[in-house]
């Protein structure tokens, strides 16, 4: 029998209306996760007033804010399975040491990555080639933001938990409330007091820091089995195990990401401020198809799993065709609205003419293949929901990361401009879109395959 504060079940009804209506909270929910480093670049690029300053809060120290970061949500979403599962099962013993146990271990996670990012800031960003003219600002900004490692896992686990049980409204109107604080606090820190990046830094650790008051207070007051009672807050190896497992594979394929993105990064860093400058405001605009993208993800992930768990495999795939259509409609339209108005948005970031100029030629390069990534998500997030977690992160691995790898270290040397780099994306995306394709395929037609010797031994 289902809880009441669970979600309604999505194994009846229309496919497409219930893909939409897990899309947009999702998609605001992600939106409002994003909006924290858009601020500070928007900020630091108006009244900092330096390609150094705008440098330095995006690019290298995003990537490596992303590989620490990206890991651990990853492993949350493993936590969120299992408590949700258990949840439902309604047992309450198991909910409770699964919940004590996911929050303990983002405690832990929090103080280890705050200790290696501290250790590691300078090291990380000469080995990616930064220009030394940034690094001051750059190592600045990274030391600040690993020192609120622990507010922010805490939050994203304590979201993760809350989502499990069916509330994702109010993780939302937290993310809501912790941007509106980071807003002001940055108009404070860098545009009053010129405190630089170093403010931008401030404002976004005290805004995570409030979000994870808020889940905290929440967690401790709440009457439902993922309260938090403080005496009991433990790792237990048989919980974390389990969660690790399950977990494991979304944390590697987020990481491979990263490692791929970081060696890009290296690369870009090594053609000069203004081309970093120009890659670091060009990704505050594409991130809005990544946000689209990757919450059809994680809806058609949600969606498959409840609909195959069910037994209603058929309705599943024809989710993922839905899925696919949606997703392929949103990125024409986003990638049409990029490719015609791109350019005014990259104005709130900076008026540098050369970085301007680099940002117009990555528009009409990378924009029109935004379309051949989508299959990467929706397949990967179909065989996700069906239980197959780790094919989607060796696939993506190869086609993703070693693919790019290849290219960076064959191709570019060859003919050294951004344009040449930049192609590493397209051809890994097509690669990877079409492993993953066929993937599914195959699991589909291995699926009729048994449903057809089924019915004929029935």
């Amino acid at each position: 029998m289902q809880s009441k504060s669970q979600a309604p079940s999505i194994t009846t009804g229309p496919i497409t209306a219930q893909l939409m209506l897990f899309f947009f909270p999702i998609l605001l929910g992600t939106f409002f996760q994003q909006l924290y480093n858009t601020v500070d670049t928007i900020i630091v690029g108006n009244f900092v007033g330096t390609n150094t300053a705008l440098a330095a809060v995006g690019g290298a120290t995003g990537q490596l804010v992303n590989l620490f970061v990206g890991f651990f949500i990853g492993l949350s979403s493993g936590c969120g399975v299992i408590i949700s599962q258990y949840y439902g099962a309604r047992d309450q013993n198991a909910v409770s040491k699964s919940v004590h146990t996911a929050l303990a271990f983002s405690l832990l996670s929090g103080v280890v990555i705050m200790v290696l990012g501290l250790l590691l800031t300078d090291f990380s960003l000469r080995a990616m080639s930064l220009p030394e003219e940034i690094m001051p600002e750059a190592t600045a900004y990274l030391r600040i933001f690993f020192l609120g490692m622990i507010p922010n896992l805490f939050y994203n686990m304590g979201a993760a938990v809350l989502r499990a049980i069916g509330d994702s409204k109010r993780p939302l109107y937290f993310l809501i409330l912790s941007c509106l604080c980071n807003i002001v606090l940055d108009l404070i820190f860098v545009a009053y007091l010129r405190l630089g990046v170093s403010g931008a830094a401030l404002a976004t650790i005290l805004s995570q820091l409030a979000s994870a008051v808020m889940v905290l207070f929440v967690l401790l007051r709440t009457k439902s089995d993922v309260r938090l009672i403080l005496s009991q807050l433990r790792l237990d190896p048989f919980w974390l195990k389990k969660m690790i497992y399950v977990g494991l594979p979304a944390g590697l394929q987020s990481t491979m990401y990263t490692v791929s993105n970081i060696i890009v990064q290296a690369t870009i860093n090594s053609f000069g401020t203004n081309t970093i400058a120009a890659v670091t405001a060009y990704g505050k605009m594409d991130v809005i198809f990544w946000m689209v993208i990757n919450a059809f993800g994680i809806a058609i992930t949600t969606f498959v799993g409840q609909n195959y768990g069910a037994g209603k495999t058929e309705r599943a795939f024809r989710g993922f065709r839905a899925a696919l259509l949606l997703a392929a409609i949103g990125t024409l339209l986003l990638s049409g609205i990029i490719w015609l108005f791109g350019m005014n948005f990259l104005l709130f970031f900076t008026k540098d003419p050369d970085v301007l100029a680099i940002c117009n030629r990555l528009i009409h390069f990378v924009v029109p293949f935004f379309i051949t990534y989508i299959p990467i998500e929706i397949c990967s997030g179909t065989l996700r929901g069906m239980g197959n977690s780790w094919m989607p992160m060796i696939l993506t691995m190869l086609g993703v990361c070693v693919l790019r790898m290849f290219w960076i270290f064959l191709a570019v040397p060859l003919h050294r401009d951004i344009l040449t780099l930049m192609t590493a994306y397209p051809i890994s995306w097509i690669t990877t879109s079409v492993a993953l394709s066929l993937s599914l395929f195959l699991t589909r037609r291995k699926y009729l395959s048994q449903r057809s010797e089924s019915e004929k031994s029935s």
